[in-house]
């Protein structure tokens, strides 16, 4: 089988296309206004709009653009610095977590969370959903996956729901000893209910954080948050003043 240079291989049209459309960002737009639609910038460089398409998306993908519902594709303002550092060992909604807790509800994990839950299957599962804000921006939107076995002590109710009972889940959670978390960090497309708290378009690029909170030598929590991919640059350990504010 004979090999490729990859120094013969064209560039493609739409990467050059991102890079005349980034100059142009920095040179003629400010930050948050609206770009011409896309027959007209298709028209202006000369481009099919297929191609236009895919320099756009990869913009939005690097953070250079927003797409928002009913407004257009924006100039976005640089990444906001999020610390998801795993050296501060504790449980989510404690001390200075920037975290609002907005609904809680018993619903079975997805399989991929349900795998790691370890020996949950036809138990109770308690699905905290969280949203994490700055300057009155939805930059994430969190599931927290709590087994009623990890929270023993919840008291519950008729009419203790929602905020209510996410908060009570996250106060018996913290009665555990946790021994620690472990992390992962992927690419992905923003889901519509995400989409929806976070101003995004349904298959807009998102990171996706999942982590494993472990006590007592087993899986007592699983999270999963999706981060807007243009709007977050996930940082780990000491960041300083790179934290999100709450």
């Amino acid at each position: 089988m004979g090999t490729t240079q990859l120094e013969s291989v064209p560039e493609p049209k739409y990467w050059h296309l991102k890079t005349v459309i980034g100059e142009a960002l920095d040179s003629e737009f400010e930050v948050g206004e609206i770009l011409p639609n896309e027959r007209e910038l298709a028209a202006r460089f000369g481009v099919a709009r297929a191609t236009l398409r895919q320099a756009l998306e990869q913009l939005e993908l690097e953070g250079r653009l927003q797409r928002r519902r009913g407004v257009g594709t924006t100039v976005a303002p640089p990444r906001v610095g999020v610390d998801v550092s795993t050296a501060r060992h504790r449980w989510p909604g404690v001390g200075e977590d920037s975290w609002q807790a907005v609904d809680c509800a018993t619903a079975p994990p997805p399989a991929a969370v349900l795998r790691l839950l370890e020996d949950v299957a036809d138990r109770p599962v308690y699905a905290v959903r969280r949203l994490r804000s700055t300057q009155d921006q939805a930059l994430a939107a969190e599931q927290l996956y709590v087994p009623a076995a990890s929270v023993p002590g919840l008291v519950t109710s008729e009419s203790l729901t929602g905020p209510a009972l996410a908060r009570g889940v996250l106060r018996e959670l913290e009665r555990l000893p946790l021994e620690g978390q472990d992390r992962a960090v992927e690419l992905g497309s923003a889901r519509a209910d995400d989409a929806r708290e976070l101003d995004r378009l349904p298959g807009a690029p998102v990171l996706v954080v999942t982590t494993r909170y472990l006590s007592g030598g087993r899986t007592a929590a699983v999270s999963v948050a999706t981060y807007r991919a243009d709007a977050c640059r996930l940082t780990f350990g000491d960041v300083g003043d790179l934290r999100i504010a709450s």
